[in-house]
């Protein structure tokens, strides 16, 4: 899930305890959002200037028709803050890391809500619990 912390960042989520994650206006990523589930994790990436995978919250509902929104097919979830990152890491860290090449944070970067595998998932874990590469 990719936010620009200027306008809602990891510490506002922390600060919130949760929130619901709406506005998305994209039919690829409101498909992401429709196949998350209660309990499942999600990394928190954010854009803009940061770039980097701060944190991983935890999905509190399953996906429904976002309120107040146009259209019924647009959505939303509820999500909460599950723990922070030892370290961010960067997308040029991603980018650099081969077993990641294929992840839609590099390949649709646009994409505010992306779908991840789990061997991917881990791997951005371990690489928050090592230094970074000079």
């Amino acid at each position: 899930m990719k936010s620009d912390p200027d306008s809602y960042g990891w510490e506002d989520l922390v600060k919130d305890g949760g929130t619901r994650w709406d506005g998305v206006r994209n039919a690829e990523a409101r498909n992401a959002l429709a196949a998350m589930r209660p309990g499942e994790l999600a990394l928190f990436y954010h854009s803009g200037a940061d770039k980097a995978v701060i944190g991983v919250a935890k999905l509190k509902s399953a996906a429904y028709p976002e309120p107040g929104a146009d259209d019924p097919r647009w959505l939303a979830v509820d999500l909460a803050p599950h723990a922070k990152l030892a370290r961010p890491v960067s997308l040029a860290e991603i980018k650099a890391e081969r077993s990641l090449a294929k992840l839609k944070l590099v390949t649709h970067s646009r994409l505010s809500v992306m779908p991840i595998e789990a061997p991917a998932f881990a791997r951005i874990l371990a690489l928050a619990r090592t230094q970074p590469k000079r």
